[in-house]
Formats: structure tokens, C-alpha cells, sequence
């Protein structure tokens, strides 16, 4: 069984590209906001993509782990037990409403509070994210031998043009054993499932610096504006704009890495 791992409420954070947390849970509930680069949380149910400004929400005692892309300004909040029963049960990515992001300046800040005032801070943020719409950006991952032979082919190359009835002769199975499939496990067609995977490869290649454009042929795209499309429809905002939201992040951190930051959060 993954590690538990528990820590003070708050932490505050640089991680390199491509850091890895090893599989744990938590005795709290925790939001992690990278205000930064791209946070990956993966559970055995699938992937979770937080991009800059978004904000992943991982529930107590949830087995999952963690990967970094490109340098990434990480916030931490631990959300005590008792207050997450109006948070799903399952890792969900989140918009960050502005009242949100200003409030979780203040909660993971170098601070003290009055009694109770960090409390009520909390709850205004939980408040928020209970009525503020869930993100799409999630991956679920098939546990059918086929199904996962037929997805992994995609993993390796997110951009293969292959169809649901090539993927079948190569797994072994009807196209329409699959297309049922993945309706059934997954809860979305095909094409549904391969457009969320080549998002969240786009989020990492437009972090990396490439144009929109590149990032549509390296995503499997036949034309930038289909790309543009399906990237605005489940990002909630342009490749272009998202971007350029990149390019004027300005980093949080003042401070030194806190010590002992990845080996509490891994476990």
C-alpha cells in the first residue's frame, strides 16, 4: 500500500522538470496550485493535468502520484478531513476563480492570523470551488487487457493517425468491441479519449516553447484551427492565449525551496 504522508498546512515550493513523486496518500485532503508549469497527478483511474492556474484537489486517503513538467511554482493547502465532504471523492482539476487564487496567496503565505481567521479563510475557499465548474482536463485510464493495449499504442505516439479499426487488429478485437468499450469503461467515445490525450500532450509541448502550430502536428492535428478548437473546448482557453498566460507568470517564490519539500510530499 502506497506510503501516508502528512505535513503542515502549508507549503511552498520550486520543482525541476520532470520531478516525480512516487505513489502515497494523504490523511488530509490537499490542493496543490501550480502557478507555474504543469502539474500531472496520476491515480490508477487515470490522469488529472493541472496547467498554470489551475488547481488539483487530491481526497484523503486517495493512492496517487505526481509528475512535473518544466519549472514549476507549486502552492500546497491541506484541507483537514472534516471539511472535504463538499469536494468530489475522486482527484478533480479546477478553474481558479480570481477570489480563489488571492486567497490561497494569503493561506500559503509566511504568516500569522488571528484566531479563527485562517479557518474562515479556508472555507471561502471551499465555498468557491463547490460552485466553480470541475475541469476536463482528466484522462481515465481502461483496465479491459485489450482497451489497455489499444490506449498504450496511443500513449507511445499521441499523434498515430491509426483508427479504432486498426487499433482493433493489433489488440486483437472488433472495432466495435472497442468502441463499446470504451463507452462502456470509459464514458466517452474514441475520438473523445484521443482528443484528452493529445491535450494534455499540448499543454506540455506549448510549456516547452513550441509554436501552435508545431504543437498541432506533434499533437496528431491535421489543421491548427481543429487544434485550437478542441483545445479551447476543454482547456477553457486558446493555445495562443494559454501560452502567452505562460510567458507572463511571474514566479511567487521569494524564499529558498523549503527544505525537505519533496521527500514529505513523496513519502
Amino acid at each position: 500500500m502506497p506510503p501516508e504522508v502528512d505535513f503542515a498546512a502549508t507549503r511552498l515550493g520550486r520543482l525541476g522538470h520532470g520531478t516525480r513523486f512516487a505513489p502515497h496518500r494523504h490523511r488530509q485532503g490537499q490542493l496543490l496550485y501550480p502557478s507555474a508549469g504543469v502539474l500531472a497527478t496520476t491515480t490508477e483511474l487515470g490522469t488529472w493535468v493541472a496547467p498554470a492556474d489551475r488547481l488539483t484537489w487530491t481526497p484523503p486517503g486517495f493512492a496517487h502520484s505526481h509528475r512535473a513538467y518544466g519549472e514549476t511554482e507549486i502552492r500546497v493547502l491541506k484541507v483537514p478531513r472534516e471539511l472535504c465532504g463538499s469536494l468530489p471523492t475522486q482527484p478533480t482539476v479546477f478553474t481558479v476563480t480570481p477570489l480563489v487564487r488571492e486567497a490561497l496567496i494569503v493561506l500559503t503565505a509566511d504568516r500569522s492570523f488571528r484566531p479563527g481567521a485562517r479557518d474562515r479563510l479556508l472555507l471561502v475557499v471551499l465555498d468557491e470551488l463547490t460552485e466553480n465548474p470541475e475541469q476536463l482536463v482528466y484522462l481515465p485510464e481502461p483496465r479491459d487487457d485489450r482497451l489497455r493495449a489499444a490506449t498504450a499504442i496511443l500513449h507511445a505516439d499521441p499523434a498515430s493517425t491509426a483508427t479504432l479499426a486498426e487499433l482493433g487488429r493489433a489488440v486483437g478485437a472488433s472495432e466495435r468491441t472497442l468502441s463499446r468499450q470504451f463507452h462502456a469503461e470509459l464514458g466517452m467515445s474514441f475520438h473523445q479519449w484521443r482528443t484528452l490525450l493529445r491535450v494534455q500532450h499540448a499543454l506540455v509541448h506549448l510549456l516547452d516553447g513550441h509554436p501552435v502550430t508545431g504543437t498541432a502536428v506533434l499533437c496528431g492535428w491535421s489543421n491548427p484551427t481543429s487544434f485550437i478548437e478542441a483545445f479551447t473546448a476543454i482547456v477553457g482557453q486558446t493555445p495562443g492565449r494559454y501560452q502567452s498566460d505562460l510567458r507572463r507568470a511571474a514566479p511567487w517564490s521569494r524564499a529558498t525551496f523549503v527544505a525537505g519539500f519533496r521527500h514529505q510530499l513523496s513519502g
